[in-house]
């Protein structure tokens, strides 16, 4: 852990960093792009979702939703992350001790492993239950935990300005 705490007080000190942080205007421009990404991820990921759910969307497949969806998740994804990494590099030395950036990492985390786990089982088998009003209960257990964490990753996101 001290490696890593040198390593977050290294970034902290580079001349990218530094700029980012002095800036009167690089900050919130990377922030307000940072958070027009995750909007598209949480925007395109809930609308799956609620679908996975049954609570919009019935008659349109799934696998529909998820071809047409699918790009724009990725690319606020990348957006997300991109622009996610500057903002740490920005404040790595502070960041490394916030409870709610260790939370939002361990949420990230989390709903990379529920996406991945949804992908390699229930939606393999899309074909039999696509039109499906009911999905499977995999599924929708999928999609509540994507909703949760996804909400979770938000609201720590922001705490992360208000816990030194």
């Amino acid at each position: 852990m001290l490696k890593l705490l040198h390593f977050c007080q290294w970034i902290y000190q580079t001349p990218l960093s530094v700029s980012i942080r002095e800036s009167t205007w690089t900050f919130p421009i990377i922030e307000t792009i940072h958070t027009l990404g995750i909007v598209l991820v949480a925007g395109t990921i809930a609308i799956f979702d609620v679908r996975l759910l049954g609570l919009l969307l019935k008659r349109t497949r799934v696998s529909h939703i998820a071809r047409n969806v699918l790009p724009l998740t990725w690319t606020g994804f990348g957006v997300m992350f991109v622009t996610g990494l500057l903002l740490f590099i920005s404040e790595s030395a502070t960041n490394y001790f916030n409870f709610a950036f260790r939370i939002k990492l361990l949420l990230l985390l989390l709903v990379g492993l529920n996406t991945l786990l949804f992908h390699l089982t229930v939606y393999r088998r899309v074909e039999s239950w696509d039109l499906a009003e009911v999905t499977p209960l995999h599924a929708r257990a999928a999609a509540t935990c994507s909703l949760l964490l996804w909400t979770g990753i938000i609201i720590s996101g922001r705490m992360i300005a208000y816990l030194h």
